[in-house]
Order: C-alpha cells, then structure tokens, then sequence
C-alpha cells in the first residue's frame, strides 16, 4: 500500500455497527473495509462522471446526424 495517513473520523453508530459487522464476516480490519467503501464510491463517481460525458457527446453527434459509424467518417472526410 505505500504509506498510509491515520485520520480520525466520526460515524453515526449504525453505520458503525454495519462496518464491525462487515469487517468480522470478510475477515477483514475495519480499516479494510472503509478503504474498500471509499474505492466503491469514487469509482461510481468517476462512471457517472464518464456517462455524463458520453451523453453530452452523442447528443452533440445526433445535432450533427452522426448516428452510425460511417457516418462519423463521411464527417471527417469532409473536414
């Protein structure tokens, strides 16, 4: 892992009891699966940050009548 920074960070108790509960179940350090809940959301993130800039693209692709392939590249011959 590298280096790791201790951080102090408050919990409500029930979210508490769910990551105890989790850690014992994996087998897992408590600290484990915090980092593992963290991975799990910024990876969400970065997808709908992805999805979002693939509907932004396409609908600008439709604006123009890209909706196939070839159509894509009869636009760049053009350019």
């Amino acid at each position: 892992m590298g280096t790791a920074v201790k951080k102090t960070i408050s919990l409500p108790p029930d979210l508490v009891k769910d990551a105890e509960r989790i850690a014992r179940e994996e087998g897992k350090t408590l600290s484990a699966v915090v980092q593992d809940a963290l991975r799990l959301a910024r990876r969400e993130r970065l997808l709908g940050e992805w999805k979002g800039a693939q509907g932004y693209w396409s609908a600008r692709a439709r604006e123009k009548g890209l909706l196939r392939e070839g159509d894509l590249e009869r636009f760049l011959r053009r350019r």
